[in-house]
């Protein structure tokens, strides 16, 4: 009988637990059945069910709390979570979406949770007072007791993440966003005001108080509204996190902070290079994030002291500033944040900068400001090997193809070089950005010209053409080089033993990226005109192209005038040295000897004239009208000489010039280069007269037609002595300016050449004289009195044909390498073989072509 009495006690006990407990859940805010359950919970756990009331209990709060406080806080959201991407975006653009909606629905669920742990609280209550009662029983009460809140939080948050729709997250990062922007754009607003700077309105609230409102009358409209905000932003937070949300909180507005940072370093960064972005994305860092952040983790208590720390270590982010403007001493947590935006910052401006390097090298000098910004963002980040694999990407694609020019190539590498060589003053990473460059630039033809062509033509390398007045990039080097000098020089001489061994110490080795076959970075200098030699692999290539230029420049000059050429060989000869620019000093100084010549025999032939007391013939020409370039032939390249027959009066004056010549210069004498020179013509005809500068075949062609107005092509031809074929290229000059029409003659391959007296004749003819103009210009360009490099090469590497014929002949095929290594070892007579391995694989090719030989898997055989 007394089983069966303490069973329906248990029983009853049990029955009145389960009946406290409802009405202890649906009392909608009445708690008064709380003190009624602790005789109830006293005798259950004296009968050994305390484990079991209390899973009893958690088990009803959450059928209660999953039934209708998840369920309904769920439904608020469901719309758009039930919405297409288009329909999303509709919801996105509304004013107060989700705030509303999220406050709304965060503060029903909380009020509900609120209650619940209240009802918690009087079990918990009833529990402890059992243990007071009975402190000499050896009870699991106090377990039960001390666990039940703890195992409801889990409860809580086990039921809502199990719950959570996949779109809860995008909505808070929409949410976070939305108003940080706002935010910014409010703090953009109040010039220089800081609505944080009071923080007693930013203290934390109690749990218990969730509705207590912030003091705020009496401020000026902006700030106070910005203070609502963030105390708004405050409150989503801790409701949040009080859901057990705090890791996709922390994440949603994290992600919100990174990504106004991100959009606010694409403002500030934009297309302009020529304004510096990064101090003031630092500064909106500070004025923006960093001050919402203090303000929202102080309104949310996590704003602790460096120095607060339980266990009494300093923290490694003490050593970080002390202080930040408007904030003064920070937390921890803010000075983690205050590094990780810092990062970000200087990672997005990289990235940008990276992006557009192409573009900001273009526009390089002016573009220093982003090169500057973006040295600071790879020396915070050290992402050196992102810029470098990025830029030879833009490189290949952008420059490095058959459409850009070799001279835009060129001025982009030398902007290159300066650009990266304030980035990295060691040029580490110029070596493997450049190395694309010169590989593509080796297998151009015209290279090594226009390499001489951007040192020496005044323009400042630059390829708008834009540098100081007769400034050139040789000039500009050779100061870059001076100024290296004697910051090298500075930085060995005024250096005491304390800061060598400082500087020992803080040595660091060549990065992954460095050429191990080049020095240390320490002692790397960048010097950019051996980096633009290192491209055509010998500075004597470039230094006969130079040759090759300056004997066609100086030989179609109507003056004496070589200062300019003066000043460009002094500089070349400190680089390249005096015995390798000899020749071109021998050539300009001809120069100066002719212009001195030329006014002694001007002068002696005058005193002559005088004396004999001769009258000149009005078809005679005056000694007073011809300069002669006197040039000594063993120092200039090889002169591409034609046979001209000049009109006799002009023969009779270049007589007389080279006789007295002699006769000073004994026992020199002058061989005269008809086809070459300038000559000044004044044509007077009916209505009009004309003045041209045209070369000598031209002059002794239209001279001609002083004798008689017409000639048929093949006589004209005949009496200058040049061929027909050459001839009719020649006299198109002179039919595109009006002076001369061309006419059928008796024979179809022999046209008929007459003066144009009149003017109507000539606007007759102009039409057809425009186009044959177009054509003479394109023609005369591809003229040239000194034969190039690509000339000189071939006719110096004729005496080798036939020993490379010979080794063919008898060894089948042999491969570049071996061609050349076979020439060094047995051509070492007279011509001795001295050519490189490109001068080489260039000849060769001309035999290719002039199908001699053939080339086949690499390997060079004779053409059967």
């Amino acid at each position: 009988m007394q089983l069966v009495d303490d069973a329906d006690g248990a029983l009853d006990s049990w029955a009145r637990f389960c009946d406290l407990s409802d009405e202890l859940f649906g009392g909608a805010g009445d708690l008064s059945a709380g003190p009624r359950l602790a005789p109830v919970v006293a005798d259950l756990c004296a009968r050994g069910l305390a484990e079991l009331l209390r899973d009893q209990f958690i088990r009803s709060l959450e059928g209660i709390f999953r039934s209708n406080a998840v369920k309904k806080f769920w439904q608020q959201f469901h719309p758009y979570c039930n919405s297409s991407a288009v329909e999303r975006i509709k919801f996105c653009v509304q004013e107060n979406w989700p705030e509303d909606i999220l406050s709304k629905a965060l503060e029903d669920i909380c009020l509900e949770k609120n209650y619940q742990e209240k009802c918690v609280l009087a079990l918990v209550h009833s529990l402890q007072s059992y243990e007071d009662r009975s402190p000499h029983r050896k009870s699991k009460a106090l377990d039960c007791s001390s666990s039940l809140m703890p195992r409801y939080q889990l409860m809580v948050s086990s039921v809502l993440l199990t719950t959570l729709p996949l779109s809860f997250p995008e909505i808070l990062n929409v949410y976070f966003k939305k108003k940080l922007e706002e935010l910014n754009i409010m703090m953009a607003g109040l010039d220089g005001s800081d609505p944080f700077d009071n923080h007693d309105l930013f203290e934390r609230n109690s749990t218990s108080a969730w509705h207590s409102e912030m003091d705020i009358d009496g401020q000026e409209p902006g700030i106070s509204e910005s203070r609502n905000l963030v105390k708004n932003i405050g409150k989503v937070v801790r409701d949040l996190r009080y859901l057990g949300f705090t890791s996709m909180t922390e994440d949603s507005y994290s992600s919100a902070i990174i990504w106004l940072l991100k959009s606010k370093v694409h403002e500030l960064a934009g297309d302009d290079y020529r304004i510096p972005v990064l101090g003031c994305v630092k500064k909106w860092i500070q004025a923006v994030p960093l001050k919402f952040l203090h303000a929202l983790l102080t309104y949310l208590g996590d704003s602790l002291d460096n120095e607060s720390g339980s266990s009494g270590l300093k923290s490694p982010l003490a050593s970080r500033p002390s202080s930040f403007p408007g904030i003064g001493v920070p937390s921890e947590a803010l000075v983690r944040w205050h590094m990780r935006l810092e990062y970000f910052a200087y990672e997005t401006l990289q990235d940008l900068r990276i992006g557009k390097l192409f573009e900001i090298i273009v526009d390089y000098p002016e573009s220093s400001p982003a090169i500057e910004d973006l040295k600071q963002c790879l020396e915070y980040t050290g992402q050196h090997s992102k810029l470098v694999d990025s830029f030879i990407s833009s490189l290949r694609y952008r420059l490095l193809t058959a459409g850009a020019s070799t001279n835009d190539i060129l001025h982009q590498y030398v902007s290159t070089i300066k650009a990266l060589r304030t980035i990295d003053p060691t040029g580490v990473f110029l070596e493997a950005v450049g190395e694309p460059i010169r590989d593509y630039l080796r297998g151009r033809k015209d290279t090594i010209k226009c390499i001489v062509t951007m040192l020496t033509d005044g323009s400042g390398g630059n390829a708008n053409g834009t540098g100081n007045a007769g400034d050139n990039l040789l000039e500009e080097l050779n100061r870059d080089a001076e100024n290296q000098e004697n910051v090298d020089y500075d930085d060995h001489t005024n250096i005491d033993e304390k800061q060598a061994w400082l500087n020992a110490e803080s040595w660091e080795p060549d990065p992954v990226e460095a050429d191990p076959l080049k020095g240390s970075r320490n002692r790397r200098k960048i010097d950019i005109l051996g980096l633009i030699v290192s491209i055509i692999g010998s500075k004597d290539q470039l230094v006969n192209e130079y040759r090759v230029m300056l004997a066609e420049k100086l030989l179609n000059k109507s003056d004496f005038d070589i200062d300019s050429d003066i000043r460009t060989l002094e500089l070349l000869k400190i680089h390249f040295g005096e015995s390798s620019m000899q020749k071109c000093e021998i050539m300009l100084n001809d120069l100066i000897d002719s212009k001195r010549t030329n006014s002694n025999i001007k002068t002696s032939l005058s005193k002559t004239s005088q004396t004999v007391g001769t009258v000149q013939e009005e078809t005679e020409l005056s000694h007073e009208v011809l300069d002669a370039t006197i040039i000594s032939s063993n120092f200039w390249p090889p002169i591409q000489t034609e046979d001209l027959t000049v009109p006799a009066s002009v023969d009779q004056l270049l007589s007389d010039y080279a006789k007295r010549f002699h006769q000073i210069k004994t026992p020199r004498k002058l061989l005269w280069k008809k086809n070459l020179g300038t000559v000044k013509l004044e044509l007077q005809f009916e209505d009009r007269s004309m003045q041209f500068t045209v070369a000598p075949v031209h002059a002794a062609i239209i001279m001609q037609f002083q004798e008689k107005p017409s000639w048929t092509s093949k006589t004209l031809a005949t009496a200058i002595g040049v061929p027909v074929d050459s001839l009719n290229r020649k006299i198109s000059f002179w039919t595109s300016k009006g002076v001369l029409t061309e006419s059928v003659g008796p024979d179809a391959d022999d046209p008929t050449f007459t003066v144009v007296d009149s003017t109507s004749d000539f606007n007759k003819n102009s039409t057809v004289n425009q186009l044959s103009e177009r054509f003479q210009i394109t023609e005369e360009e591809g003229e040239s009195s000194i034969a190039s490099v690509e000339e000189q090469l071939r006719k110096e590497m004729t005496v080798y044909e036939k020993f490379i014929i010979g080794m063919l002949t008898n060894f089948g095929s042999m491969t570049l390498d071996r061609i050349h290594n076979t020439l060094k070892m047995f051509c070492i007579a007279e011509p001795s073989y001295d050519k490189s391995l490109q001068q080489l694989q260039s000849f060769l090719s001309g035999l290719v072509s002039d199908e001699k030989l053939e080339m086949r898997d690499g390997s060079y055989l004779l053409r059967k």
